[in-house]
């Protein structure tokens, strides 16, 4: 089969389309045909092997893990013996480690069925993104209906899932992004919107009771200024380096110690439970996935390089074709 393989950290140069060997299931996973896949962030920091604690866990010179990509979508192509929730020929959705290829291996309690009313394409763009979305808003942020909510960074791929989903929890929604981005914000539910090129939410005066910052472009001081008084500001991207994130993390926890505000960090857990609650809100139709560009697998360091210039509206997806 085709996949892609890296061997050296570096830019998307780096990454191999190549012929490797066809994966076989252990007693709980599926071999999953797979029809689509998408890009996230996470990928280009494994890739280039940054910021420096990427490296603490992946390998200091080189990758030990070759293969990228986690969102996955396709067909059961066969399953371990005690795999019993599925069966060839179920189309499923979900995550596992080096979905960049025509075929992989994933376990049984981190797929779901695949809603019927999305394509492949769509499918594969949740997990990563969408779960992101989901536990920041409500596990981190504490979300409830009628809450002021601004999600800085809108029309990106956590983003655009996070608008969706703090409008399903009834909350009142400011999407800030750039001008070209606004329409997009609006058409998925945006209450408000703030064009980010003309003004700085943070000194507007206006006050929110959770910031969802998927981009994290502003400092926490900044952040801290946009609060209610007892809001809380998630911090779920950005690019900092190891030393800024360690100061920022000591700045957050003294800053929440002198008052009610809050701001803090998080990585999303991805797990069965959330995974099948995104499957309803996609079923319902409550959560539609964005997709902004789709690359053959084949493309993949394309599809990597546009992701990392940051203007991509939603989703970047890449389909497999098979004989």
């Amino acid at each position: 089969m085709k996949a892609i393989v890296y061997e050296q950290y570096g830019p998307p140069g780096v990454l191999q389309f190549k012929e490797i060997a066809t994966p076989a299931p252990t007693d709980n996973e599926v071999l999953i045909k797979v029809r689509a896949v998408s890009v996230n962030p996470l990928d280009w920091h494994f890739m280039r092997g940054e910021p420096l604690f990427i490296r603490l866990m992946l390998g200091l010179r080189k990758p030990k893990v070759t293969r990228l990509g986690v969102d996955v979508a396709g067909v059961v192509e066969a399953i371990g013996k005690n795999v019993i929730q599925f069966k060839p020929g179920d189309e499923v959705f979900g995550g596992c480690r080096g979905a960049f290829a025509e075929y992989v291996c994933a376990k049984e309690d981190e797929l779901a069925p695949k809603p019927a009313n999305l394509s492949f394409e769509q499918a594969g763009t949740v997990l990563i993104a969408a779960i992101t979305a989901l536990q920041g808003l409500r596990d981190k942020g504490r979300i409830q209906p009628g809450y002021k909510v601004l999600i800085d960074g809108a029309s990106g791929g956590v983003g655009t899932f996070a608008i969706q989903i703090a409008k399903s929890f009834g909350a009142e929604v400011t999407a800030v992004c750039s001008t070209r981005n606004l329409e997009i914000a609006r058409s998925i539910g945006a209450d408000h919107l703030i064009d980010y090129t003309r003004e700085d939410f943070t000194r507007s005066g206006q006050r929110y009771d959770l910031i969802l910052a998927a981009n994290a472009y502003h400092s926490i001081f900044d952040y801290r200024r946009a609060l209610s008084r007892d809001g809380i500001c998630v911090k779920s991207g950005g690019r900092a380096s190891l030393q800024a994130i360690l100061l920022e993390s000591l700045l957050s926890l003294m800053l929440s110690l002198c008052g009610g505000k809050k701001i803090c960090g998080f990585i999303a857990k991805l797990n069965k439970k959330d995974l099948v609650l995104l499957k309803d809100l996609l079923e319902a139709g409550k959560v539609v996935p964005v997709i902004d560009r789709r690359y053959p697998l084949s493309d993949t360091a394309e599809a990597i390089r546009y992701l990392e210039q940051g203007h991509a509206q939603g989703k970047v997806v890449l389909t497999v074709e098979h004989d």
